[in-house]
């Protein structure tokens, strides 16, 4: 083998970068939509939600604005039919309008997230004795340090949500990250949270659509996902869009929603739940594990690690606080946790709601919400233990530079 000389090396990166945008060309398949109108959605979550952050479920529910809300509900379940007539055309036209299936339902469900679920919008593993949010916040530090986030490094955290991850991976690895989200009321969350903890100069949040990134080429040394690219109408655009915006180098470490192998498309059981999932939570259709496997290769991502880590065979099952039995709750504080989860906890919330909107203090839709959310908490533990689908297929997906290569 030759020497490598400097000149060499940045030839040899020339090159490969010169392949990496033919391929992201060749691969990225965003539908044909116009791109989002960013200040049409900020002036419309002002106008729903107002401009004051507030602290809790019930002081944003009298808040909103009735009309506004009534909106955003009839325009996200407007895109929907019952499992048996849903179809492919259904699918595509979600899949096409993407943007706003993602927008209308984070104007309305956001704020039961933050309620029932905390902070970071996203599933983990337990291990016996281990309390819900150190549980949390493991499962992020675990995709962190097998992504390789050091402080130096300029991260990329793909659906950002209200910034929890983000906060937990920079405090555990000084990196400064960009949390990229479409919807305006998360974002305007994410920035409050960040200056409540001091990351204001380690973090930063934007609006923007993860299928047109608002970065250049070859801007990131990581970037990572929690949950966030299955909402993308397709696995190849939205990682292209990733693949894009890596440097030479670069990992992309994700925790991606998926029906597994053991989902049969023509049982219509697993139907009615792979449609309860994505009724329940805004995804156009759920895709399969090979889907997305296929994808990362097909726009030049290098598969270092794949793992369904919600099949390990673990006692405490990953979907536990979803089914309201709380003899399976670890510490005494995961009891409030899962307390809203039981039957009674549903049932409360859910009356109040209406109470709350039958005499017009709650916006029309509140309870249609609650109860949307709770079809989706079902389907997505009957897939769970079905073993149809999993939150938490874990990936690590690399462009490698021809240097790495000869190292």
């Amino acid at each position: 083998m030759p020497p490598t000389t400097t000149a060499n090396v940045v030839t040899q990166e020339n090159k490969v970068l010169e392949l990496k945008n033919q391929k992201i060309k060749k691969n990225n398949t965003k539908p044909a939509t116009a791109g989002t109108n960013h200040a049409q959605d900020i002036d419309f979550a002002n106008t729903l939600h107002g401009k004051e952050i507030k602290t809790s479920l019930w002081r944003n529910l009298l808040s909103k604005n009735s009309e506004v809300y009534a909106a955003a509900s009839s325009t996200y379940f407007s895109m929907w039919k019952d499992a048996k007539q849903d179809s492919k055309q259904d699918a595509d036209h979600r899949a096409f309008n993407y943007s706003k299936l993602v927008n209308s339902y984070y104007n309305l469900a956001t704020d039961f997230f933050e309620y029932g679920w905390g902070k970071s919008f996203h599933f983990c593993r337990f291990y016996p004795g281990e309390e819900f949010y150190c549980a949390i916040k493991r499962h992020e530090h675990f995709l962190a340090l097998k992504t390789g986030i050091e402080p130096h490094m300029k991260v990329l955290d793909i659906g950002c949500g209200v910034g929890g991850p983000a906060r937990a991976i920079s405090h555990l690895t000084g990196a400064h990250i960009t949390g990229l989200n479409n919807n305006a009321y998360q974002v305007e969350k994410a920035k409050r949270y960040a200056i409540e903890e001091d990351l204001i100069d380690r973090l930063d949040f934007i609006k923007g659509d993860f299928m047109q990134i608002p970065f250049s080429d070859n801007t990131f040394d990581r970037a990572y996902a929690i949950e966030a690219t299955c909402h993308a109408p397709t696995f190849e655009g939205v990682y292209a869009e990733i693949y894009r915006i890596l440097k030479p180098g670069g990992k992309f470490g994700c925790y991606e929603w998926c029906m597994t192998d053991k989902y049969d498309s023509t049982d219509l059981k697993h139907k009615e739940i792979s449609h309860g999932i994505a009724i329940g939570n805004s995804l156009p259709e759920v895709h399969t594990i090979e889907e997305s496997l296929a994808a990362l290769r097909n726009v030049g991502f290098e598969i270092e690690l794949h793992v369904d880590l919600a099949n390990q065979g673990d006692r405490v099952h990953w979907y536990y606080p979803l089914e309201g039995d709380l003899r399976q709750c670890q510490t005494i504080r995961d009891i409030l946790t899962t307390l809203c989860m039981t039957t009674v906890g549903r049932f409360t919330t859910t009356n109040i709601c209406r109470v709350l909107e039958t005499i017009g203090l709650a916006p029309k839709g509140t309870v249609q919400t609650q109860k949307i959310l709770e079809i989706a908490g079902d389907s997505v533990v009957t897939g769970g233990r079905e073993g149809i689908f999993t939150p938490m297929f874990f990936f690590l997906a690399m462009f490698l530079s021809p240097h790495a290569k000869n190292t």
